[in-house]
């Protein structure tokens, strides 16, 4: 198993050179062809004015998506240029996160950048992460605004016993595989360590048949889980996070700020998540 088409999101608003970065390290590692995304919809007030000066106004707007849009692209290929043997461009006047995830499609993961105030983005001009998460298909990475280049010789393993936690762990494998060594590491909210350490011992076997080196923690909740998860990765020396996205329904993430949304806003690594 390997990822041999990644596909990476442009932002139009925000520096895109961490991202490029580290798909260019992937795609290099992999020998996988990169496909670059940028979408933005047009929003004029229509109500504002009427005749040539609404189509004035339109027109103006239309240009002005279209120049970031050539941009993007000029970063893109400039970024990936002798990193990969194809490289491809695709971009439209639409909402970015229902095309990016429509475009998913060709790829086997996706690459994006952290948003530090995911619930207060525009869904017609910015990509909502956590939607994209939820609705692509695809595993999604989230590189942080000033990461570091993305090493992943070692790998935490955020698990929990869903089947989100299943999906990412299995998406993640091109990854493990080439790692130095895997942490499962469970938050114990339930106060049963011994089930616990049964559920994580069952994941080390699994990722060891597929010949990953693994090594589990156990752990009682203390604290909020994310910044739990995020001491664990910087203990172990960790540069990626494996999660299960959204174990709950999505409405109760965002009213207890769950683990999920705090990975696609607040780490300061780049995490891997899977719905």
């Amino acid at each position: 198993m390997s990822y041999k088409t990644l596909l990476v999101h442009l932002d139009l608003d925000q520096k895109n050179d961490a991202r490029l970065k580290i798909a260019g390290d992937l795609a290099e590692r992999f020998q996988a062809g990169v496909i670059g995304v940028a979408a933005r919809s047009q929003t004029i007030p229509l109500y504002f004015t009427e005749g040539f000066v609404t189509d004035e106004l339109i027109e103006q707007d239309r240009a002005d998506i279209e120049t970031r849009l050539k941009s993007a692209e000029e970063q893109f290929r400039a970024g990936l240029a002798g990193r990969t043997a194809h490289i491809e461009w695709r971009s439209a006047l639409t909402q970015p996160t229902s095309y990016v995830a429509e475009q998913s499609r060709a790829a086997d993961l996706i690459i994006i950048g952290a948003h530090q105030a995911d619930e207060s983005l525009d869904p017609l001009r910015q990509l909502i992460p956590s939607d994209l998460v939820t609705f692509a298909g695809r595993p999604v990475l989230v590189v942080p605004q000033e990461a570091e280049p993305l090493t992943a010789k070692r790998i935490l393993v955020a698990w929990k016993d869903t089947r989100e936690s299943r999906r990412a762990v299995f998406d993640a494998l091109p990854l493990l595989s080439k790692c130095e060594k895997a942490i499962v590491a469970e938050i114990d909210e339930s106060k049963d360590p011994s089930a616990a350490h049964a559920r994580v011992d069952d994941v080390i076997a699994w990722l060891e048949r597929h010949g990953v080196k693994a090594s589990g923690i156990v752990q009682g909740a203390i604290e909020r889980t994310s910044d739990e998860l995020n001491a664990l990765a910087r203990q172990e020396e960790a540069d990626l996070i494996v999660a299960g996205a959204y174990g709950h329904s999505r409405f109760r993430e965002w009213i207890l700020g769950g683990v999920t949304r705090d990975l696609i806003t607040r780490t300061p690594r780049c995490s891997l998540l899977s719905h």
